[in-house]
């Protein structure tokens, strides 16, 4: 099976995109005051998607590795500051862990995947290093967020029980173990969610691309079951570690818990 994939034309794609008025309507019908916002989405939806279009585009025609490569840290450093910019309570260095623990799980995971799993030779073919690692940064995106954004509001909420240990003797990681240990299971909870209905109740990005694109069924199935494993070892390994690296800032080697340093956005 190789059908050929229906090109869409600019009539069309305004077509779809009048489709958003249900949304809008929605808004003022309810008086949600969400009409501004989604404008806005909408249009950036648009100009980044036709944006990456173009860079894209170039990126496939050279071919080249260093190319590859800058798109990829690009990516990679975005991924960092939009995890960060989604929590609520910050700390200071949190830009640097974000962005660390990102493109470590998802560049190690990534290497896995091209070097050993698909075997993509050359490694930095576009057409594969590109989309396997925006969709592995776009999970721990999520799961960075979510653990970052725990741990501060379990610090901060149970300070006087971390502090309370402290003084019995307990070590910073003794204290903050239940702490990190939510934050890392809330950045896991959404992978392992999306895991077990996958399938049944959706079809991911990946398979539904291929299978418009007239991939035969089965290949399409392979290649998501390989994504989706390769997303939740790099969730997981990102929220771990951007987890553990925020308890090394919010504790000090004498085991003091910095709590000033935990800053409530707004």
């Amino acid at each position: 099976m190789q059908a050929e994939y229906i090109e869409l034309t600019y009539w069309q794609i305004g077509l779809a995109t009048a489709l958003i008025l249900i949304s809008g309507l929605i808004s003022l019908a309810l008086r949600l005051g969400m009409e501004q916002r989604l404008l806005v989405a909408s249009v950036r939806t648009v100009v980044q998607l036709l944006l990456i279009g173009l860079v894209l585009r170039w990126v496939f025609e050279v071919q080249t590795w260093y190319a590859v490569v800058a798109l990829l840290l690009a990516m990679t450093g975005i991924a960092g500051i939009a995890a960060v910019r989604r929590t609520d309570r910050r700390y200071r260095g949190i830009w640097l862990d974000s962005i660390v623990s990102m493109g470590a799980s998802s560049w190690l995971i990534t290497g896995m995947a091209l070097a050993a799993i698909i075997q993509v030779r050359p490694w930095y073919q576009a057409q594969y290093a590109i989309p396997l690692l925006g969709m592995i940064l776009g999970n721990t995106l999520n799961g960075i967020s979510l653990g970052l954004d725990r741990l501060g509001e379990e610090l901060d909420g149970k300070r006087d029980q971390v502090e309370t240990l402290l003084v019995l003797g307990a070590t910073g990681w003794e204290a903050a173990r239940g702490p990190v240990q939510q934050a890392v299971r809330t950045g896991m909870v959404p992978i392992i969610n999306s895991m077990m209905v996958v399938g049944l109740v959706s079809l991911p990005g990946m398979m539904t691309g291929q299978l418009l694109a007239g991939v035969e069924p089965v290949q399409a199935v392979m290649y998501q079951i390989v994504i989706m494993f390769l997303i939740a070892a790099g969730t997981s390994l990102g929220t771990v570690s951007v987890v553990l690296l925020g308890y090394r800032r919010l504790f000090s080697r004498d085991h003091q818990f910095l709590v000033e340093r935990i800053v409530k956005r707004g």
